[in-house]
């Protein structure tokens, strides 16, 4: 398959003048992955049109998310009337816009976009917008051309004259190199390297020749000894000599021919023509450079060598961060549980794993290949916080009478031996290991096992059989994805050829049209009748919430409400929610559309002459105008506490600011929220996090009042003005029976807004997990938390981000009102409710209802006098202002807030003195 990227420039709107006469003639470059195909230029317009399509070629359709598309807009000076004609001068830059590779769509989910222009410097005077179509699509590859076929009057030509086939040479039989042949030599001893230090003579006794300086450091000029030079080396007391001796020694090898090289001269420097040792005590001489290193030839044809240092052990070395550098590691034993072979026959065998006190059980066996050797493929993991000398690892007949006859053989495992795998290492292969014991003194077959010791940062850790907790599919650890949440506007237009019988004596026409979606239904109001009371007009927009994938079905139902009993129902209409087009932008223009109404039921109790119809039978037509908004964002948190302001269409998100780092530590003094055994308080705690469309579940750690997690997350930020959403929860769903749903209670919640973190920083605390009860505000314990947010921006692009509007621009083209808004959001929480309970392991209605806060806009007298203080706290001071002001008039409070001295009361002048009446001190003051 090859994947290629189509882009269509549609057209550009309110572009700059550029010819000196008011207009532009412009077009459009598009540049990606080195690719760049240009537009026909468009003569002397302010709003060019193209509507042309640019192919691009898609190298790494996996790593297309991180490649960006620039569309650049030019004005071509051809086209001046006067002065620019020539081809001397550069081209008018008009804009450009850049769209990341995450922004591109699938064929079939485009839509025209329109992109504001952008400035390539500070005083680039630019302004306008572009509208592209971007999307990609696979195809298959070219297939080669066919052979070429001989003419058509070639079959009555006579066959041609096969020659004798003659012998095939037999391919040329490849020799193997020396190193291949000394590979498959049995294994002598090794060599051994004796370093010695070298002896430092010079010509006035024991002194040592100045150092020289080569392009890695100071190096040492060679030393001759008895058999030539040797390469020299640094250690701890001054220069050694190195050389490597045979054990035990060879004969000396036949020296091969020199061949010359093509000009006749000798192919390498005498240095280097004797590779091979004479004895095993010759030397291999290492030419070195005239500037003291080694020479050129030398540095190309070796490896090369990454930069570093040494440290020594006094010196702090600075740890390199992990993937969970927030959270505390916990070291747990991990079993791979592959399969047996060899064993007795038997109906559900299963495997038991003893390391201490601690013991699993795996789930029964099936034998998938039918060849008697059962398989599980389970990881379990032993928490390995106080490690155990060994690990038994048993299988059992789970049909046997009795448990001796059970036993089918073991294995025993000494954990000093099992290897510690870090990552990012990648899985440890199984092996084969006899199992002993089922028989006295045989082998009862074989178990194919790995065993092996990691972290929580293991990638089957999330799947394993924890000790932390039996196994239950409520209580693993999971990453969750809400649904793709679109808003869908039915515009109810008008309806005619209506059978609509006449109404009561004084009682107008009241005919409404009530629009279906799933659990969502909405009504129009009473419409407006013609003369002839067969045409109706609405004119009036219906929302809805829909979600992907859009497999529901727009029902329609057209209503006769003027009679004082039940409706009558005058013909109904079905829509796939999937042929619906999707609008992007306010822009676009969506055409509308009649639908022919069928199966009018007519009224029942003889109120007309229409009795019922057969199905299908036609009782009138409506005009609509469907669309699936994308330049929306469906709204399922409170607008205050919002984690994600992204519209749905995925062609109008921007790119990511930064990354949000979440470490679930754990929690601690949390209440007892059941009782086991009559009188024993208990907490099975689990968090919850959400930000954006991520939901994250930590695993369950039974019975534990001061949890450990230790586990986590990460999310991509695209507005750091939201809020992470954390909660803990006590689980009651592992006890709940087939067919049972018990509701899991909550514990606490916590908040944490994105905009008070400072960047690239790690705030580790621990926040109070409050819930308000009918009693009053109770405090159910601590959770502790660690964040961190990073973010690569630079001021600039960090103060855009917060002068930038908060929802996107539909939002404020065409507003929702407030109780619509709460409407929908309702209706968005409950699907995406609907959505989470379909997943294994579910997560509980009542759980995404208290994350989202669904019950927000009940009425609570708590929340109301809570508001009505904060209120006063901001007005306290104006409140008190008036009153003081107030009292002044009146003259019951005269002073100030702070009162003057007696001294103040009186007051004289160089004339002379002035009094008057102080109420305060009941006097004249002179």
């Amino acid at each position: 398959m090859v994947r290629k990227l189509a882009v269509e420039v549609v057209d550009a709107r309110d572009l700059v003048p550029k010819d000196g006469l008011g207009t532009s003639s412009a077009y459009a470059v598009a540049d990606f992955d080195g690719q760049r195909k240009r537009t026909r230029t468009v003569p002397r317009d302010l709003n060019p049109q193209w509507h042309e399509r640019l192919e691009f070629a898609v190298p790494d359709p996996p790593s297309m998310h991180a490649e960006s598309l620039d569309v650049s807009l030019y004005h071509d000076r051809r086209f001046n009337p006067s002065g620019g004609g020539g081809g001397g001068g550069k081209n008018n830059f008009l804009g450009r816009v850049r769209i990341y590779g995450s922004q591109f769509s699938r064929r079939g989910e485009e839509g025209i976009v329109y992109f504001p222009l952008e400035k390539r410097s500070l005083l680039s005077w630019i302004r306008g917008e572009v509208g592209l179509k971007i999307y990609y699509y696979d195809e298959p590859a070219v297939p080669p051309p066919p052979e070429d076929r001989p003419p058509e009057g070639a079959d009555n030509a006579p066959p041609p004259k096969v020659p004798p086939e003659e012998p095939k040479e037999l391919p040329e039989v490849p020799e193997p190199t020396e190193a291949a042949v000394e590979v498959q030599q049995p294994h002598m001893q090794p060599p051994v390297i004796i370093v010695e230090e070298a002896p430092m003579h010079g010509p006035h006794g024991s002194m040592m020749p100045p150092p020289m300086h080569g392009p890695h450091g100071p190096m040492m000029p060679p030393m001759h000894g008895p058999h030539g030079p040797g390469p020299m080396m640094h250690g701890p007391h001054g220069p050694m000599m190195m050389h490597a001796r045979m054990m035990p020694p060879q004969p000396e090898p036949e020296p091969e021919p020199e061949q010359p090289g093509p000009d006749g001269a000798e192919p390498y420097p005498p240095e280097l023509r004797k590779t091979r040792m004479a004895s095993s005590t010759e030397h291999v001489r290492i030419p070195r450079h005239p500037s003291g290193g080694f020479g050129p030839d030398y540095y190309t044809a070796s490896p090369r060598v990454i930069s570093g240092r040494f440290v020594s052990t006094g010196e702090a070395v600075e740890p390199v961060q992990s993937t969970y550098d927030l959270v505390e590691p916990m070291r747990y034993l991990f079993v791979r549980i592959v399969r047996v072979r060899g064993i007795r026959a038997c109906e559900g065998p299963y495997v038991k794993i003893q390391a201490g006190p601690q013991c699993l059980r795996s789930r029964p066996g099936r034998d998938v290949s039918g060849t008697g050797s059962p398989e599980w493929n389970q990881v379990f993991a032993v928490s390995h916080a106080k490690p155990e000398p060994t690990l038994e690892i048993s299988v059992w007949d789970g049909q046997a009478p009795s448990p001796a006859d059970a036993f089918l053989g073991g294995v025993c495992f000494d954990l000093s031996d099992v290897p510690v795998r870090d990552q990012p290492d990648g899985p440890l292969a199984a092996q084969w290991y006899r199992l002993e014991g089922g028989e006295p003194g045989m082998v009862t077959g074989d178990i194919m096992v790995s065993v092996w010791i990691g972290t929580q940062a293991d990638d089957v850790f999330p799947e394993a059989w924890n000790t932390d907790a039996p196994y239950a599919a409520y209580t693993r650890a999971k990453v969750y994805q809400s649904p793709k949440l679109w808003y869908l506007r039915a515009s109810v237009i008008e309806a005619q050829d209506l059978r609509v019988p006449a109404p009561p004596p004084g009682l107008p026409f009241d005919v409404r049209v009530k629009v279906q979606l799933g659990f969502q239904s909405a009504r129009t109001r009473r419409s407006v009748a013609s003369s002839s009371g067969s045409a109706f007009a609405w004119a009036e927009d219906l929302m809805f919430v829909a979600s992907e994938p859009l497999d529901n079905t727009l029902v329609l139902l057209v209503e006769d409400r003027s009679m004082i009993k039940e409706p009558a129902l005058l013909g109904h209409a079905t829509i796939p929610v999937s042929s619906v087009e999707q609008r992007l932008d306010e822009r676009q223009i969506v055409a509308s559309r009649w639908f022919n109404l069928e199966g009018g039921m007519g009224h029942g109790d003889g109120g007309g002459d229409q009795q019922g119809q057969p199905p299908g039978f036609y009782s009138g037509r409506l005009h609509l105008r469907l669309s699936l908004e994308g330049g929306y964002h469906v709204l399922d948190e409170a607008a205050h506490v919002c984690s994600d302001y992204r519209p749905t269409a995925k062609q109008l998100w921007k790119p990511p600011v930064g990354v949000l780092e979440l470490g679930i530590v754990g929690a601690c003094g949390l209440l007892p929220m059941k009782t086991k055994g009559g009188s024993k308080g208990s907490t099975d705690a689990y968090c919850v996090a959400k930000y954006g469309k991520k939901w994250v579940r930590t695993r369950t750690v039974t019975d534990s009042f001061n949890p450990r997690w230790n586990e986590q997350y990460t999310w991509q930020v695209y507005d750091p003005c939201t809020v992470l959403t954390v909660a803990v929860f006590d689980n009651w769903r592992m006890f709940a029976g087939a067919g049972d749903d018990r509701q899991d209670y909550r514990i606490g919640k916590v908040r944490v807004r994105v905009s008070t973190l400072e960047s690239n920083r790690a705030y580790t605390a621990s926040y109070p997990l409050l819930v308000l009860l009918r009693s009053g505000l109770k405090k159910m314990g601590e959770v502790q938390l660690a964040v961190r947010f990073s973010s690569p921006a630079h001021l600039p692009d960090t103060w855009a981000t917060y002068t930038s509007p908060l929802l996107p621009r539909m939002h404020y083209l065409r507003p929702i009102g407030v109780a619509q808004q709460e409407a929908l959001r309702g209706a968005a929480v409950r699907t995406v409710a609907a959505w989470l309970a379909r997943s294994e392991p579910p997560l509980g209605p009542e759980v995404v209802r208290y994350m989202l806060d669904a019950d927000a806009h009940t009425w609570s007298v708590r929340r109301a006098k809570a508001n009505w203080f904060r209120i006063m706290g901001v007005l306290a001071w104006a409140v008190g202002l008036e009153r003081w002001l107030d009292g002044v008039r009146r003259w019951r409070n005269p002073s100030p807030p702070h009162p003057p001295s007696s001294s103040t009361c009186c007051t004289s002048s160089s004339s002379g003195t002035r009094s008057w009446w102080c109420p305060r001190r009941r006097c004249t003051c002179s």
